[in-house]
């Protein structure tokens, strides 16, 4: 898509990292990225890149803002409304605003975009379509009002995987209810049984775990024996932090181990401070993906 599009939209202005949005004219959201391992989990929330090594491990980030490579600008409609799908641009740049071009494939994708409401109710994993001279574009459906993390996860050629959170504010009523926490380990999406187990008892900040998802037919009772890949490994985890509002710091993504049962999947984590989280497990049965969602809390 030619950058005439932005067109589209009125004239963004440049936000920070972390800041709102404001919801009655289009702005972009600009945030820096620096160099981290990918080993872990993301412990820092100043820096904003990641070297993509290991599939086992999640994400772990140990560098500077001194090593910032790139930045992201969110460019949203002027006025964002609520269960009406929009167009967003993200537009990829170097240090100096000049467009990168040129992004490398991981688990199947140019980029990863993770949209989490602040009350982490609302979870969506989408892959934004590449236009080329840098220039992404997503349509994204907003169910409720209040106050939306967007992470996105790219990889410039012959650089680190980045990681960017951006916001976006959708005006309207909000609701004034505290937050549901359901510590039920095992629940039912459609026909599938899904059941959370860790590796330890009870789980403990800065201690290596691994949170295993148990897969029954909802119907027999039986493991299933139909689970495909997805995005090119055996599932997908993404984890929260409850924090208001969510940083950089509160986001875990974790890629699935090898060589586990086949009714099972596996994620090796690290959280990394005491508090209460979100896990969601994404996983492909037969060609449809299962979101399934469990709150834990770490000691």
């Amino acid at each position: 898509m030619n950058r005439f599009l932005i067109s589209l939209f009125a004239v963004p202005s440049l936000l920070t990292l972390i800041q709102s949005c404001a919801v009655n004219s289009p702005s972009k959201d600009a945030s820096t990225q620096a160099q981290q391992t990918h080993q872990m989990n993301h412990n820092s929330g100043d820096n904003l890149s990641a070297h993509h090594q290991s599939s086992t491990h999640s994400h772990s980030n140990h560098s500077s803002e001194s090593a910032s490579l790139t930045k992201a600008q969110l460019t949203k409609p002027s006025q964002i409304a609520v269960n009406q799908p929009q167009t967003f641009l993200i537009e990829i740049q170097d240090k100096t605003g000049k467009p990168i071009t040129d992004f490398e494939t991981f688990q199947e994708q140019l980029m990863h975009l993770i949209v989490v409401s602040e009350d982490l109710d609302v979870f969506e994993h989408l892959h934004p379509e590449y236009d080329g001279d840098g220039l992404f574009q997503v349509e994204i459906t907003f169910p409720k009002p209040g106050s939306y993390t967007l992470v996105t996860d790219y990889k410039p050629s012959r650089m680190s995987e980045e990681i960017t959170l951006l916001n976006a504010q959708v005006p309207g009523v909000q609701l004034t209810s505290s937050v549901k926490i359901n510590e039920n380990m095992s629940q039912i999406l459609e026909d599938t049984q899904i059941t959370l187990t860790s590796s330890q008892p009870v789980l403990q900040s800065g201690q290596e775990v691994t949170l295993k998802f148990n897969l029954k037919d909802a119907k027999t009772n039986q493991p299933i024996n139909d689970l495909k890949p997805y995005l090119g490994e055996q599932g997908h985890l993404v984890i929260f932090k409850q924090s208001n509002p969510l940083t950089k710091a509160d986001y875990i993504h974790a890629h699935a181990l090898k060589n586990t049962p086949p009714d099972e999947v596996h994620f090796m984590t690290n959280f990394p401070k005491p508090g209460t989280y979100k896990v969601w497990g994404q996983f492909n049965r037969n060609g449809k993906i299962i979101t399934s969602s469990f709150w834990v809390k770490v000691s």
